[in-house]
């Protein structure tokens, strides 16, 4: 089953976003607390959202968490999904699929374009689960990112 995120689920998606971390051998660099995610969630004005992936008991065994992001080209509006994971114990069980299934009926549904995401290249298990619901990769883009110090230097400029 997957149904939206709310507030409760709060410690439950931090705690996947460690395992998440553990699993891209980055776990230094998930440094969230819950109350930011708290606040990017379910504060005044959220600029993110989550759906969660249940299994036959009830239980959270994976998540997405997205925003909107725009495309000039195409003058619509997408979807950025900036995390999707499963728990080990609960992977083969539909669960990955049905989160992307469910991004892409909320794209239809609402008149977006598109839903983006990007994946480690050495993640063959997860390019091959893609390619098999029809994504392609964006080989002709390099993704850049300003943080820490150098994001610091140029926002003083």
């Amino acid at each position: 089953m997957i149904r939206t995120a709310v507030a409760t689920d709060v410690p439950v998606i931090h705690a996947m976003i460690r395992e998440l971390a553990e699993y891209e051998e980055a776990p230094h660099e998930a440094v969230a607390t819950e109350e930011q995610l708290h606040g990017a969630l379910f504060g005044a004005e959220p600029a993110v959202f989550g759906l969660i992936a249940e299994d036959a008991a009830g239980r959270p065994v994976g998540f997405a968490l997205w925003f909107r992001n725009f495309s000039t080209w195409r003058g619509t509006h997408g979807i950025y999904l900036e995390d999707l994971y499963v728990r080990p114990e609960a992977r083969g069980g539909g669960h990955g699929k049905a989160l992307l299934l469910e991004l892409a009926r909320i794209a239809v549904e609402r008149g977006y374009s598109r839903v983006e995401w990007s994946v480690l290249d050495w993640n063959q298990p997860s390019i091959d689960f893609y390619k098999s619901i029809g994504a392609v990769p964006m080989d002709e883009w390099t993704v850049y990112r300003l943080t820490d110090e150098a994001l610091a230097a140029a926002g003083s400029r």
